[in-house]
């Protein structure tokens, strides 16, 4: 068991039934977490439900579809009901999809970047004064991770809008980072994992692994996809009481594919 760091926190992972979610929502138990896991839809009720007993700490799941305003309420209400206070939230949910341009449409504009983007915003801005409570006047109890992707900065054929939305993230922490900390006491970071293995990635299509492979193979540490517990270390690390002076940072964990 590692050491107990986050004893008694309670930290929001949106979009944490499965996937990289998942392996935060481990990791911070590990640590002592109390943890919300977030499913977006009924259907994975029994796989959130899966998770939430295999955890260490103590945990809540909670249906909210973050592509949807309301949301961000839901997530809020049930931690404030279970613990009383928030302390973490990494914001995780993101959909992608992998298709030519020509191919892209308006409706998978409006479900990438109302979910990658907007639910981003609505939640952090929904989560602000609950940290604030917690945080005792600037000193950089809270936390905020969101979990972006080297898509952003360096992406490959057919993420146009997937990677624009990854990049409306990226800048939300870059500006937050700066607006944030002094009026509600937290640090905001984000994590950009490389391709890593989730069921999401192991359903892509054909096509796009043959574009993917060859980067891949291109990783200096290894050429193969991350593991979803090896960017869950990198976001956990962020979430520590010791990393109250990071604050802005973009943390590529991609063993090397993209270096900033």
């Amino acid at each position: 068991m590692p050491e107990q760091t986050l004893l008694n926190k309670v930290a929001i992972i949106t979009g944490s039934s499965s996937g990289i979610g998942a392996s935060i929502a481990h990791e911070l138990s590990s640590r002592g977490a109390n943890v919300v896991i977030n499913y977006p839809f009924a259907h994975l009720k029994s796989e959130a439900s899966s998770l939430a007993a295999m955890l260490p700490s103590p945990s809540i799941t909670v249906q909210a579809d973050l592509s949807q305003p309301h949301a961000p309420e839901t997530l809020i209400s049930a931690a404030l009901q279970e613990w009383n206070r928030i302390d973490i939230l990494i914001n995780c949910a993101g959909i992608a999809v992998n298709k030519p341009i020509e191919e892209q449409t308006l409706e998978d504009w409006d479900r990438i970047v109302n979910l990658n983007g907007r639910g981003t915003f609505l939640m952090t801005k929904a989560v602000l004064p609950h940290l604030l409570q917690m945080a005792g006047g600037g000193c950089g109890d809270g936390r905020i991770v969101n979990i972006a992707s080297i898509s952003a900065r360096g992406p490959p054929p057919n993420q146009t809008i997937y990677a624009g939305s990854k990049g409306m993230v990226d800048s939300f922490t870059k500006c937050w980072a700066k607006e944030l900390p002094p009026k509600y006491g937290c640090t905001v970071n984000s994590v950009s994992p490389g391709p890593t293995m989730t069921e999401g990635f192991a359903a892509a299509a054909e096509e796009q692994m043959k574009i993917l492979q060859p980067i891949i193979d291109q990783t200096p540490v290894g050429p193969r996809m991350a593991q979803p517990e090896e960017i869950a270390y990198a976001v956990a690390f962020l979430c520590e009481e010791r990393a109250r002076w990071i604050n802005g940072v973009h943390l590529v964990a991609s063993g090397g594919l993209f270096i900033d």
